[in-house]
């Protein structure tokens, strides 16, 4: 199951920081930059997510990879005639490093405003410093959010338009965005997942995050209403990412599934109660 790898990998690449181990290299592989639907582009790494939504007037970055997948989102926007100077809004889906780390240089080479939501705004300003799950283990270069977005807040640019839609869990300010766009006389609605797995977390006894189990459930409870035609996240396992590259070729847009989405969620909801369901047998709690 594809959210079950993420964890995996994510627990094993805990054991050291940044780029030391191939783990971590093989995710920050560049891959060629493509427009998936209207005016959403791939400009990420192989396996860190990145996401351009353009307009004639300035353009949206969602999410930095890590430290080192900064240079590399900024070649692909070059890549795609696309000037890196024209983003105009920084947003985030949450603040770990293999997402937040490319920010702070992201922000310098564009001159973009960077938006966040009042949670993850405050640990990406603290470069990553006090996390609920994993302390000071994981830093990254801070960043500084030039405006604090509230649930339903809109980030516009020109006739690009994302909304910011707070699904905490993963961290308590996950961010989900959607946008609409337009192609072939057709709306499709496109959805930005932050995330929903469970790294690692204690959901029993969780100090640093008591309400940790209430905001996954609700998390999974909004996301079963969103309209969704295009599932992307921030890890391309996550939604098919090196699978639908290579089917693009054969002339059919993969990335158009109108339930993938759903069946994410089900699938992330069983396994997040299975988890739970675990942590509590072993710990004896009712």
């Amino acid at each position: 199951m594809k959210s079950a790898v993420i964890v995996i990998c994510f627990l094993y690449s805990v054991a050291s920081y940044g780029q030391a181990n191939a783990t971590w290299r093989s995710w920050n592989e560049p891959v060629e930059p493509f427009r998936i639907v209207g005016n959403v582009y791939y400009v990420g790494a192989r396996e860190v997510s990145s996401f351009l939504i353009t307009s004639a007037e300035g353009h949206i970055l969602l999410d930095g990879g890590f430290a080192e997948t900064a240079a590399i989102i900024r070649d692909n926007i070059r890549k795609l005639g696309f000037k890196p100077e024209d983003v105009k809004y920084l947003v985030s889906s949450h603040a770990h490093f293999d997402h937040a780390g490319g920010l702070a240089q992201l922000k310098q080479w564009t001159g973009a405003k960077f938006a966040a939501s009042r949670e993850d705004g405050a640990l990406m300003e603290r470069g990553g410093h006090g996390d609920f799950a994993f302390g000071d283990k994981f830093t990254f270069p801070a960043v500084v959010p030039d405006r604090i977005l509230a649930d339903g807040d809109v980030v516009s640019v020109d006739d690009a338009r994302m909304v910011a839609h707070l699904t905490p869990g993963h961290t308590k300010g996950c961010t989900t965005w959607t946008t609409e766009v337009g192609e072939n006389g057709r709306a499709y609605h496109v959805v930005f997942l932050c995330s929903t797995s469970v790294p690692g977390y204690d959901l029993v006894h969780n100090e640093g995050y008591p309400d940790i189990v209430k905001d996954y459930r609700s998390t999974f409870a909004f996301l079963k209403t969103l309209p969704c035609d295009v599932f992307l996240a921030p890890h391309g396992s996550m939604f098919g990412l090196s699978e639908k590259m290579a089917a693009r070729k054969a002339g059919r847009n993969p990335f158009i599934d109108a339930g993938e989405l759903q069946a994410f969620v089900e699938r992330s909801k069983r396994e997040f109660e299975e988890e739970l369901r675990r942590q509590k047998e072993g710990r004896g709690t009712p």
